[in-house]
């Protein structure tokens, strides 16, 4: 090709231009030129061997300085996030290799769309930016799957096995496997390692999370036999340190006022005398807990008859009843103090116990109060693991989610726009529980048994509806279906749904759903096996793993011993259950009425929002 011919942008070949020159030379001083292509491949060879060896050699040291820059990446990835403490009580896998603290915080009934929700909510109420998030969503580290050994949807119960025992069982069980014996639970583990425990929950602690870490019985409903067993009327003996919740009814003899017990058991002076305890019932004595500088331990503080009330109330009689993180800094406090001297920490329990029954009750205002209040205790023992010398991790997640809780709702045949309402919930200053318990006083007063239908329709309008949750929509279909109210579909649902379709929240059930549920963390780096999806029994697993403790050795010691897990015969216990005795010829607006009667605090449990407590005989 001549050179006029060729792109005007082609590379000329350099192999021809050196022959050419080299050519040229040999005429020039009268040397031969190269007398064969023969000679000039091979050096053309011997070039590009050389170069192919640089480029191995360069490679592997790439790969070395890589191989060193990843490895020191781990290294400093295994370290804790207190940068004042670089290497202090860690190694390089992340793990304590000394004493240590673990709290585990168990959000009952709160699904993912619980966070979503709360979160916008808490957005428009303290005008937030749409990119602010809980201290939660900032240590979301995995999800957990929730199913039981019977179940695809568990129980608390159940729920609370797998992360005390680390191990599956059945709905309904408390800390005992589906064959009905006992499982020893990483607190009893605990104890026996020398470390020291607690439980901090805001329903009774006779319930089933709770109980499911000191207790073992093959139904949740014996909770009179679980308030023995929690203060050491049991073959383990007194192993819980720092008991902190509701549920006094349940420990006071049935001769005595606020009693719910089946017996004259008076568990209080069972714990008190033959366990060491230090009882207290009020919030002025839990006041004074920190006020006199130090807590005496082992401490039984029952702090209501029934449940702690909901957040949304709770904030209206903060003199009675003190709020999760309260009562969760007095047990952090008084554990840190108690194992200052110590080879062993602590593990501690925390339950946000009533986020499962607004989920329940179907009520959107009392759930996003509920969590917030759970996502403040989890900034409550982040800022002490940060102010602690003892290397220490908080785990948190749910033990199932609850009402098939949905942030977006259809109300009627036409397509629904794409919005829910935080404002409807912003306006409720009380939950639907409250709501509920003051019309019962209502109609039990003598003012409402003499009330016609318009004049409890007037109440319901004024007097709750307007009052309590700001709402002057109410429609006469409505004020109708609470006052027709039956104990199959009370009024807390009722209420609750009211709420809600003005929100345009959704809720599939009143019971519980088969969601996967999130897994939070103080330090991914120092929960590494949690990260990623999991079963519900690898929390438990690890939680037992990172207290290097034997659980185990706790299981053949309660076999051996023998643990009382069932009720007296016949069952003289009181249960959780809906009646299916009622006579359809008896009202049953009426046995809804009495039911209830002499539960009409409004700032006492609704009886898990719809389910009433009902005597076995």
């Amino acid at each position: 090709m001549a050179p006029s011919d060729r792109p005007l942008l082609a590379r000329e070949d350099s192999r021809d231009s050196e022959r050419e020159a080299t050519e040229e030379d040999a005429l020039l001083t009268g040397q031969a030129a190269p007398s064969s292509r023969k000679q000039q491949s091979k050096w053309q060879k011997y070039r590009e061997a050389g170069l192919s060896v640089y480029a191995v050699l360069a490679t592997i040291t790439i790969i070395s300085l890589a191989i060193v820059v990843n490895r020191e990446a781990r290294r400093a990835d295994s370290r804790p996030s207190n940068p004042s403490q670089p290497d202090d009580g860690w190694d390089r896998d992340g793990k304590p290799t000394g004493k240590r603290n673990l709290i585990f915080m168990v959000s009952d009934g709160m699904g993912p769309t619980s966070l979503s929700m709360t979160r916008s909510f808490r957005q428009y109420i303290d005008v937030l930016p749409q990119d602010d998030i809980l201290v939660l969503d900032e240590h979301l580290v995995g999800s957990s799957r929730t199913l039981s050994s019977n179940s695809l949807i568990t129980d608390s119960a159940a729920g609370a096995t797998a992360f005390s025992c680390g191990k599956k069982s059945y709905n309904g069980a408390i800390s005992v496997l589906p064959d009905g014996s006992p499982c020893g639970t990483v607190l009893e583990a605990a104890k026996k390692a020398g470390y020291m425990t607690g439980l901090v929950v805001t329903t009774r602690i006779t319930d089933a999370t709770p109980a499911c870490f000191a207790a073992h019985v093959d139904n949740r409903g014996y909770e009179d036999i679980i308030a023995e067993q929690l203060v050491g009327n049991y073959p383990l003996g007194q192993v819980v340190d720092v008991i902190i919740g509701g549920g006094r009814c349940h420990f006071l003899p049935n001769t005595t006022e606020g009693s719910c017990r089946a017996d004259d058991k008076d568990i209080v002076k069972m714990a008190s005398k033959d366990y060491g305890y230090n009882y207290i019932d009020n919030r002025r004595d839990f006041d004074s807990l920190r006020s006199e500088g130090g807590v005496q331990l082992p401490l039984l503080a029952l702090l209501a008859d029934f449940d702690i009330p909901y957040e949304i109330d709770r904030a209206h009689v903060n003199d009675i009843y003190p709020s999760e993180s309260e009562m969760a800094k007095v047990a952090l406090d008084a554990l840190s103090v108690a194992t200052q001297d110590s080879d062993k920490g602590f593990f501690l329990m925390i339950e946000g116990s009533r986020i499962d029954h607004a989920g329940h009750g179907n009520d959107p205002a009392a759930q996003v109060h509920e969590v917030l209040a759970h996502d403040k205790t989890f900034a409550t023992v982040l800022e002490f693991l940060d102010n602690s010398d003892v290397p220490g991790v908080v785990v948190g997640t749910s033990d199932h989610e609850t009402g098939g809780l949905a942030a977006g709702r259809q109300i009627g045949q036409a397509y629904p726009e794409y919005k829910w309402y935080p404002a409807i919930l912003a306006n409720a200053t009380h939950s639907a529980s409250y709501l509920s318990h003051k019309w019962v006083a209502y109609l039990l007063s003598t003012e409402g048994e003499k009330a016609s239908r318009k004049q409890k329709a007037k109440f319901i309008r004024h007097e709750m509806f307007e009052k309590d949750f700001g709402l002057y929509d109410v429609t006469d279909e409505e004020t109708d279906s609470i006052i027709d109210a039956t104990i199959f579909w009370p009024p807390v649902w009722i209420i609750a749904d009211i709420i809600s379709q003005r929100a345009q929240i959704g809720w599939s059930t009143h019971g519980h759903t088969a969601v996967d549920v999130n897994i939070y963390a103080s330090d991914p780096r120092h929960v590494k096996p949690l990260i990623g999806n999991h079963e519900n029994t690898e929390i438990g697993r690890f939680l037992a793993e990172f207290l290097e403790v034997d659980v185990e050795a706790v299981t053949k010691e309660l076999v051996k011993k023998g643990v009382r897990t069932h009720g007296v015969e016949g069952g003289s216990d009181y249960v959780l259950q809906r009646p299916q005795f009622l006579d359809d010829n008896v009202s049953k607006s009426k046995l809804w009425i009495d039911a209830l009667r002499g539960h009409h605090d409004p700032y006492s449990s609704d009886l898990h929002s719809g389910a009433y407590l009902w005597r076995n005989e």
